[in-house]
């Protein structure tokens, strides 16, 4: 964890900024025979790091994350809104409290600017199988102020 934390920081601070006009690199969250996971940072100012354990279309309703990123905002609360488009039309829209103020769900609820988040563990799901076809994932965290903490661009190839 030691060598992914040092790595992630140097990784901050020598990624390119918003004066730069270049894109952050597309990552792999997962990839096997009959699905591919990749997000890109749309925040930018700020790459972050995220993958899963489980690649398969049928997503199990624990599924294992990894998440690590420094924190440019305070997060007293958080929120992640989800907005899903296959061919340019939304077929889903969702949004989830993540850190509430009276109910933190997670050890990293409160942290300050500057602070790392990093999560491995599970998080709960609805179980269900991916449908084939391509799908853009718009996902946003952000705090209790509508500030971005982190913004990403997923797409999710399934055959």
């Amino acid at each position: 964890m030691k060598g992914f934390t040092a790595l992630f920081l140097v990784w901050s601070l020598l990624s390119p900024d918003s004066g730069g006009g270049e894109a952050w690199p597309t990552h792999t969250v997962c990839r096997d025979g009959s699905l591919e996971v990749l997000y890109q940072s749309c925040d930018p100012l700020q790459d972050f790091g995220f993958s899963v354990d489980q690649c398969s279309k049928q997503l199990k309703s624990n599924l294992n994350i990894r998440f690590g990123i420094i924190l440019r905002e305070d997060i007293k609360e958080l929120f992640l809104d989800v907005a899903l488009f296959t061919k340019g039309s939304s077929i889903l829209n969702y949004s989830y409290p993540i850190c509430e103020e009276d109910l933190p769900k997670f050890t990293f609820c409160g942290r300050r600017k500057g602070e790392q988040i990093y999560y491995a563990g599970p998080i709960n799901n609805p179980g269900f199988e991916v449908p084939e076809g391509e799908y853009q994932v718009l996902l946003e965290l952000y705090n209790e102020n509508h500030s971005t903490v982190a913004c990403a661009n997923a797409t999710v190839i399934c055959s």
